[in-house]
């Protein structure tokens, strides 16, 4: 079970939305480096970054703020967020990012996210942002008539790495992960899948450590680790089997 620390990107600070909202931003570290060193000098051993400006334009905007973060850390990143083209895949791996995460991409050209899965084995994640069970791309601007099980299961064959599922109506506000949807999707599919959305606190944690849930390859936490409702030694030792 991997822990997933995350750095959302805006303006070039580390910030956390609400459900998406860019309206409701709230910078938490005006040092996104510093941010990614802390999480690695926690304790944490894997990294994720959401360029939020590149999910709106489709295109990396916070790219700058990225290359920091990645001279900052030696711990493995995946990147989402803005990345439409072989080109733009290709350029973050040459970079050092571990894995890049194809969200809008996945619905409007999936043609692209096969090739790119094809191309870099184990490199090529999905990302599968639901409300209310529709896939929302666009960076959360527009909902799909695609439903998360759908979209995951066209990708079975394609050599994807992992899907990413949040669940939108959750995001940022540590109402707890929707874990039941979340086991659901990953009982359904081969593809490892790593919960988003809503994580708040150890017993979130040690819900995903409940043998139903080990399908899953691990949670991303935001927001709870910033303000301190998670405390990320407890969290991750909890996860390494030193505490109950």
């Amino acid at each position: 079970m991997i822990l997933f620390p995350a750095i959302d990107l805006k303006d070039g600070k580390c910030v956390r939305l609400k459900q998406g909202d860019m309206a409701q931003a709230t910078v938490f570290n005006h040092d996104p480096a510093q941010q990614a060193a802390q999480f690695e000098h926690d304790g944490f051993r894997y990294l994720h970054i959401v360029d939020l400006d590149g999910a709106f334009a489709g295109k990396p905007v916070n790219a700058h703020a990225v290359e920091r973060i990645l001279e900052a850390v030696t711990m493995p990143v995946q990147l989402g967020g803005g990345i439409r083209d072989i080109a733009g895949v290709e350029a973050w791996l040459e970079k050092g990012i571990t894995r890049v995460i194809l969200g809008t991409a996945a619905v409007r050209d999936p043609a692209f996210v096969r090739e790119a899965a094809r191309r870099h084995p184990g490199r090529v994640a999905v990302g599968l942002d639901a409300r209310e069970g529709r896939v929302a791309v666009e960076g959360w601007a527009e909902t799909s008539d695609l439903t998360a099980l759908e979209l995951a299961r066209s990708f079975e064959d394609a050599g994807v790495a992992a899907i990413i599922y949040t669940d939108i109506s959750r995001d940022g506000l540590l109402k707890g992960l929707n874990l039941d949807a979340t086991i659901a999707l990953a009982e359904a599919i081969s593809i490892p899948v790593v919960a988003s959305g809503g994580l708040a606190s150890l017993d979130d944690v040690r819900a995903l450590l409940d043998p139903r849930a080990a399908r899953l390859e691990g949670a991303i936490t935001g927001r709870a680790l910033y303000d301190g409702r998670l405390d990320p030694h407890a969290a991750l030792a909890l996860v390494a089997g030193l505490a109950a």
